[in-house]
């Protein structure tokens, strides 16, 4: 097991550790319907689940249904 011969500082472990931080996800505007969502992922809205500006899934025909 690797074993450090002395003791690393707080500002070296930081240095090292800089590109180890989170990015914020890029948000897109959908043409379609103008909903803010996180690229290259599928959104819901309206019972309808959109990718790349098409319909994938459609529920809003089940939701009406269930609700009556």
């Amino acid at each position: 097991m690797a074993h450090p011969k002395s003791r690393i500082s707080k500002a070296s472990r930081g240095k090292r550790r800089t590109h180890l931080k989170m990015d914020k996800p890029t948000i897109s505007f959908c043409q379609t319907t103008g909903e803010a969502h996180v690229r290259h992922r599928a959104f819901w809205s309206d019972g309808k689940m959109y990718y790349r500006g098409q319909v994938v899934i459609d529920n809003s025909s089940d939701v009406e249904e269930a609700a009556e």
